[in-house]
């Protein structure tokens, strides 16, 4: 399925996403989380969700910059100006550049990553259609699982699950997602404190050059046996 969601911060429209119902909390949290608008759980003080629509109330003292979003949007799949604005905009945001010590994690774990996804992709199991992210310990134990036909609603549902649970920074977790990577994923995963960020596909050029920035180890073409590391290798054993 897929259906619009309109996501609202009090009585306005922060943003409509084209998503697979289900976890729709958790996607706003983990949208307005990952573009920098909330920072912690303890500023909300309600979730109303309904068909097709999530309102955030927010406690009454906290102060928001909305215009963050409005500067915060840029085409970043094209030249080499908007890549340069877009890693700015992460380091304006005060994105954390990333130990690079911890965690350690074996290469058999990674291997073992793809197959422990595929296996909890009910739907893309049924269908065939839809993206996953998932949520590991360095360990390979899986945490959290999301589906949806957008991979960064994917992304944001599992971000969004860890926000309102009141475990972020994902500072000793690994996530895995099933399609290729872009800045945009790369931009969640450093929001949320994430040191390692694993696909199944292909990363961009601005992909690559924004983990390296940060000090995300970001890995590539994981199936088969084999992937590619294509910046913080010293966490990979």
């Amino acid at each position: 399925m897929e259906e619009p969601l309109e996501i609202r911060l009090g009585q306005q429209t922060i943003s409509i996403t084209m998503r697979t119902p289900g976890h729709d909390s958790e996607l706003a949290a983990g949208f307005l989380f990952s573009e920098g608008i909330l920072s912690s759980a303890g500023q909300i003080q309600d979730i109303i969700s309904s068909k097709n629509s999530v309102t955030v109330d927010l406690k009454p003292d906290i102060e928001v910059d909305l215009d963050r979003l409005q500067r915060h949007f840029y085409t970043t799949s094209s030249c080499g100006v908007c890549g340069k604005a877009s890693i700015e905009a992460l380091r304006m945001q005060a994105c954390p550049v990333l130990p690079c010590e911890s965690p350690l994690v074996a290469s058999a774990v990674i291997h073992r990553l793809p197959a422990i996804l595929l296996e909890d992709q009910r739907v893309f199991e049924r269908t065939g259609g839809l993206h996953g992210a998932a949520l590991f310990d360095p360990a390979g134990n899986l945490l959290v699982v999301r589906e949806d036909v957008g991979r960064h609603n994917a992304v944001d549902k599992v971000i969004g699950e860890e926000v309102l649970g009141g475990r972020i920074p994902l500072s000793d977790k690994l996530l895995l997602v099933s399609g290729r990577t872009s800045f945009e994923l790369v931009q969640k995963a450093l929001m949320a404190g994430v040191p390692i960020l694993a696909a199944v596909g292909a990363p961009s050029s601005l992909a690559v050059e924004t983990a390296r920035r940060f000090n995300l180890t970001l890995l590539g073409f994981v199936r088969d046996g084999r992937f590619n590391i294509y910046s913080g290798a010293s966490r990979i054993q």
